[in-house]
């Protein structure tokens, strides 16, 4: 039996759109380019402090021999608007059920699919390891890297949450990485509102709405004014891509925004208990960073929008028992004024 022929197949039988297979050789080719990163200050707190462990799939699975990469596409369609006064975008990543649990439960029924031919060690991961999964979805022909740094598929485009397993399984031949197609493109580098893409290839993701929306840290308020009305993430490298045009849709009803069409609710949001939110909120993606972070998003969004009919729910809100809170609704009441 062909064992890569058929976890294939299995893949498509659980609806998993990319499958791929890489070795478990270090990314030696990455590593001058992290230490530039760390030594610019560059390197989020979201990030693994040492470098070697984000490029070394040994040193997190020392029995590793195949890296199995899959991929779904979160490219969902969606154009129901809800009805709230004041609306703040998520980004299509936190637009369905969170993609953690998606992948997860992906990896799982394809690992027990595995295991009814073989035995086999193995260590799995969504987001949430110290490797660099983009480079693995590289390595394993998902895609390639796009100006933007995502990684872009021919037949999905770059809407894609990637998952991966490390195992001791001996795969005779590995996918074949695709050649990068932007050409001179560089529609991406032009749309970055805070001009995070430094460069093709290059991203400061202290400046990536995307980050700054996520972060616990102070935004700096030439950003703040950057972020619009986005409570989470930022779509606006994607959007733009030519890539992302006439691509395949997937069938992957678990993404679709049924309980949010895509939007929060920022007057609710900013009276909401951490209970009501955890409760309503909890199953998305967005909701891992706590309520008060969101929050915060809300309150910036609704100073980037001036309406002054929204000062007083802004000074309901000064006397607020976080201190950071209180410091975003004085900027956000002085921005509409």
């Amino acid at each position: 039996m062909d064992l890569k022929e058929y976890i294939v197949n299995k893949s498509k039988e659980l609806n998993i759109d990319l499958i791929g297979f890489t070795d478990c050789e270090p990314f030696y080719n990455l590593k001058d380019y992290l230490i530039e990163r760390k030594r610019d200050n560059k390197q989020t707190e979201f990030e693994e402090e040492d470098i070697d462990k984000r490029i070394n799939p040994k040193l997190i699975f020392p029995e590793c021999k195949t890296i199995i990469a899959i991929g779904l596409s979160y490219n969902t369609t969606f154009n129901e608007k809800p009805d709230y006064k004041i609306k703040g975008i998520l980004s299509k990543s936190s637009w369905g059920i969170d993609y953690h649990i998606v992948l997860k439960n992906r990896i799982n029924m394809l690992i027990k699919e595995i295991e009814k031919v073989t035995d086999f060690k193995y260590k799995y991961f969504v987001d949430t390891g110290p490797l660099l999964d983009r480079e693995i979805a590289r390595k394993s022909g998902i895609g390639y890297y796009g100006k933007n740094c995502s990684i872009i598929n021919d037949e999905y485009g770059s809407f894609i949450f990637i998952g991966y397993i490390l195992t001791d399984l001996q795969i005779d031949e590995y996918s074949t990485p695709t050649e990068n197609k932007c050409g001179d493109c560089d529609l991406c580098l032009k749309a970055c509102p805070t001009k995070a893409l430094e460069g093709p290839y290059r991203v400061n993701p202290k400046k990536c709405l995307s980050y700054l929306t996520q972060t616990k840290n102070t935004i700096p308020y030439e950003l703040r004014e950057k972020m619009g009305t986005r409570i989470y993430g930022c779509d606006t490298c994607q959007i733009v891509c030519p890539k992302n045009k006439g691509i395949k849709i997937p069938n992957h009803p678990e993404f679709i925004p049924n309980k949010t069409k895509g939007y929060m609710d920022i007057e609710e949001l900013l009276t909401i208990s951490n209970s009501e939110f955890k409760k309503k909120y909890g199953h998305m993606a967005g909701s891992w960073r706590g309520k008060n972070i969101l929050k915060r998003n809300g309150i910036i969004a609704i100073g980037n929008m001036g309406n002054k009919e929204n000062i007083q729910l802004l000074k309901s809100l000064l006397n607020d028992p976080n201190s950071a809170i209180r410091e975003y609704v004085l900027w956000a009441m002085e921005r509409i004024k």
